[in-house]
């Protein structure tokens, strides 16, 4: 009865490891999709030529505000809500919509100032980060379940990491004495090769599993409705242009722009969102001297009517929950 009862055990556990393959394969392709997505960009300069920003001149970046300037100039319909700024090799793209035609993006070589390509619907650098982030599960209002299901392998790898630690006793021997015995049989042999990829890897599953864990906690925040950045306030009505005829002019984005590096002299912009109306601002966010911050870190909202500077952001300022998040 005894034999019995430990084959029965014995049974158990295997189908609680076939029952468990799958869990372990979803989290093998977030993984495989979260390495692509990290080198996104870099495929993308490999395989899409239009992305290149090629500059065998050694020209200097040109001004964000007159590489808009030549996108309004040769694409008229064009209203433009949207610029990015990646990274030197890269070109900088524009978020344009048109009167009866889809969104796209225009890809501008930020040194001769040519459009190289406007290009609809998603980008491979979309695609990767959206797979991997939430498997391409729709968001409902302020939540996907795909991001839940990607955030909540933290747990599996902060589970794996302790019940490892647990099991295998004095793990720090195979970091200071490896030992792979391959004389010993199979068994011995996978063993020690577990043991030893286990504890090597202990930093890539405390790194995954403590940041996921984060965006868990963020996923959790939103579905929440908690605002972890308060939106920007909206122009005051009374501060708005009263005219008898046309509204005058908004101040040019160059102006903008100079306001936030009056603000922050060490702003290296990343993002620009034009105003999308009359009570809207210009958001400018960029990455400054503090290298531990993302590209973001840095933000200002510009009145577009008088220019004066509505709000401002940067590490000096941020919360610890914003601090980690940025």
């Amino acid at each position: 009865m005894n034999r019995s009862r430990t084959f029965s055990r014995r049974q158990w556990f295997r189908w609680h490891g076939y029952l468990s393959l799958p869990l372990w394969l979803l989290f093998a392709f977030v993984c495989l999709t979260g390495t692509i997505a990290v080198i996104s960009h870099e495929l993308t300069w490999l395989t899409n030529p239009a992305a290149r920003a090629v500059n065998p001149a050694g020209l200097p970046a040109r001004p964000l505000a007159e590489l808009a300037s030549i996108v309004q100039a040769e694409l008229p319909d064009a209203v433009i809500s949207h610029i990015m700024v990646f990274e030197p090799y890269l070109v900088t793209v524009m978020s344009i919509s048109r009167h009866a035609e889809p969104d796209a993006l225009v890809y501008i070589n930020p040194y001769t100032g040519v459009i190289q390509s406007v290009h609809s619907g998603l980008t491979f650098i979309g695609f990767m980060r959206s797979l991997h982030g939430w498997l391409l599960f729709p968001w409902q209002h302020s939540y996907s379940i795909g991001y839940y299901l990607v955030s909540v392998l933290s747990l599996v790898c902060l589970g794996a990491l302790v019940t490892g630690l647990v099991v295998y006793r004095r793990f720090w021997h195979s970091v200071t004495q490896p030992r792979l015995r391959c004389h010993h049989g199979t068994r011995t042999l996978l063993g020690d090769w577990h043991r030893l990829t286990g504890v090597w890897s202990l930093w890539f599953l405390l790194v995954i599993g403590s940041t996921g864990l984060w965006y868990l906690t963020q996923a959790i925040m939103w579905h929440s409705g908690y605002e972890l950045f308060p939106s920007s306030q909206p122009v005051a009505t009374q501060a708005l242009p009263v005219t008898a005829g046309e509204p005058p002019p908004m101040i040019p984005l160059a102006l903008a722009i100079e306001r936030a590096q009056q603000r922050f002299p060490e702003l290296q912009v990343s993002w620009v969102s034009m105003p999308e109306h009359s009570r809207d601002s210009y958001h400018i966010s960029g990455s400054g001297a503090q290298w531990w911050y993302d590209h973001y870190s840095w933000k200002a909202s510009i009145d577009p009517w008088s220019g004066n500077m509505t709000s401002h952001q940067s590490p000096a300022q941020l919360s610890a929950l914003q601090t980690l998040s940025h």
